[in-house]
């Protein structure tokens, strides 16, 4: 049975460059220790893919709805329906003053927030400094082996699998009618990242969710344990 626009799927991939055969990303914890790219920072698992809702690039979408759960595939993509192609406009030649400013010392490989996207220095010379916010593999065919581990069709498991996939998982969810109510306590930390990434929670679930009307949060906050002083 194909996929159609809403679906919510749970997808393994590993990605390749199609060109040099080097594998660019993959979900899978073996693969990535296998290949000598694990990334201990990284969370490893199958990805959430909403169909058509732009949660990935265009041709995986493609791929994807003309697959059936458990089902597997590998293909290759042009850029245009990957990560784009290159363009020269993205890449910019900055004093390297600008960064010394922000006490930032540049090297190759860094990556920095530029006008709110993310880019790679790529050299520093002469007091300059060049970046690239390409994506690193614009203007590249790529190939994809993929996988439909599941589809997910409980609104409880839409909720969580969002949740996740912004970091911010719930202790408990739960969605009664049209209310998803979300419990975080301290197993959940409270810094910077969970507030963002559970405001973009609650705006991804109204607009995936169209029969949910309303989303409680309750959080949990307890009092550190205090240290015992050294007799």
């Amino acid at each position: 049975m194909a996929f159609k626009e809403g679906d919510f799927l749970q997808v393994d991939y590993t990605v390749w460059d199609a060109n040099g055969s080097a594998i660019i990303a993959t979900t899978q914890e073996k693969v990535a220790k296998e290949n000598k790219i694990f990334n201990d920072k990284m969370k490893y698992g199958p990805a959430l893919v909403i169909v058509g809702a732009g949660t990935t690039i265009k041709g995986l979408d493609r791929e994807l709805r003309g697959m059936s759960a458990n089902e597997s595939k590998k293909f290759t993509l042009k850029p245009q329906e990957a990560f784009g192609e290159r363009n020269e406009e993205m890449v910019r030649v900055m004093p390297l003053s600008d960064f010394r400013e922000r006490e930032i010392d540049p090297y190759p490989g860094m990556q920095i927030n530029l006008d709110d996207m993310t880019a790679v220095v790529k050299s520093v010379s002469s007091g300059r400094v060049v970046v690239d916010a390409n994506h690193p593999y614009a203007g590249k065919d790529v190939t994809y082996e993929v996988k439909v581990v599941k589809q997910l069709t409980a609104d409880k498991d839409k909720v969580e699998a969002i949740s996740d996939s912004y970091n911010v998982k719930p202790t408990t969810a739960s969605v009664n009618s049209d209310k998803v109510e979300m419990f975080f306590n301290n197993a959940v930390a409270k810094n910077a990242d969970y507030f963002v990434g559970r405001a973009t929670t609650i705006a991804s679930i109204f607009m995936n969710l169209k029969n949910i009307k309303a989303v409680e949060v309750k959080e949990e906050y307890l009092r550190p344990a205090e240290k015992k002083e050294k007799e």
